[in-house]
């Protein structure tokens, strides 16, 4: 799960160097790589997992990043969720510069820019569904008063208002993952970001998951999907094609996606 921050590094983030887009620059642009590579090993064990990797999304796209096992999607997704490191090139999240942070400012922006949602859900069980959307919030140090109201009305935004009290065990693995969505939503990210997040589900609650993530990208949200299922990805608007480490194709429709797989 991604770390979160305690509130008195939050103020991290305001000395973090921001990005100045291009005035001709018609739609902000919520993610920008630029030429981004990540090698891990060395001499006969070197792997290039991402190869100078050149990619922009804009605010409110629904984008899907798809490729086999090994192409490098999962490592790009570290990436975009500030969990690693680029070995080489620039990555600019809502104009930050988010390539050469330390942990602990990564941690930040991770909180405050950042919403996850994983194909296992992470719900800590000894919480209920409202305590669990609202530690996110003690981290970003939002104040107790708001945290309720803000948690009770992201739960009723993903159809759980009235199961607010049940633990996760008392909770469908649909519902678990709405509560995980409600978490991801409640401190008003830039980016939703989310990791397989039907991989654990039926195929009548994969569509109900997949229903709610696009109601959340019509109300204006940047949603970011990592999955190998193309019936995910013809959800999204546009589609991202991985292959050995690089994008062979940045802007598939979802039409044309039997052409590539």
């Amino acid at each position: 799960m991604a770390q979160f921050m305690t509130p008195e590094k939050s103020s991290l983030i305001k000395n973090i160097t921001h990005f100045t887009p291009n005035v001709n620059d018609y739609h902000p642009v919520i993610i920008r790589l630029e030429e981004i590579s990540k090698v891990y090993g060395q001499g006969d064990t070197v792997v290039h997992a991402l190869n100078n990797i050149n990619l922009t999304i804009e605010k409110s796209e629904y984008c899907a990043i798809m490729g086999a096992s090994g192409s490098g999607k999962s490592t790009l997704m570290n990436m975009i969720g500030c969990l690693d490191s680029p070995t080489s090139g620039r990555y600019y999240l809502d104009k930050i510069d988010v390539s050469g942070l330390s942990e602990t400012e990564l941690a930040t922006v991770r909180n405050q820019k950042i919403g996850f949602v994983f194909q296992q859900f992470h719900l800590l069980p000894q919480m209920t569904a409202l305590e669990n959307v609202i530690l996110p919030m003690v981290y970003a140090g939002i104040s107790p008063s708001e945290r309720r109201d803000r948690a009770t009305e992201a739960l009723e935004r993903v159809g759980l208002g009235h199961r607010i009290n049940n633990k996760p065990n008392q909770l469908s693995g649909g519902q678990q993952q709405r509560v995980a969505v409600a978490r991801a939503i409640v401190n008003q990210p830039v980016l939703l970001l989310a990791d397989e997040p039907t991989g654990a589900l039926d195929s009548q609650t994969t569509q109900e998951i997949l229903d709610l993530f696009t109601e959340l990208n019509q109300s204006g949200m940047t949603v970011v999907v990592v999955t190998h299922e193309a019936e995910v990805a013809r959800n999204s608007g546009r589609i991202i094609w991985f292959r050995d480490g690089q994008v062979i194709y940045s802007h598939l429709s979802p039409d044309e996606l039997h052409s590539v797989i």
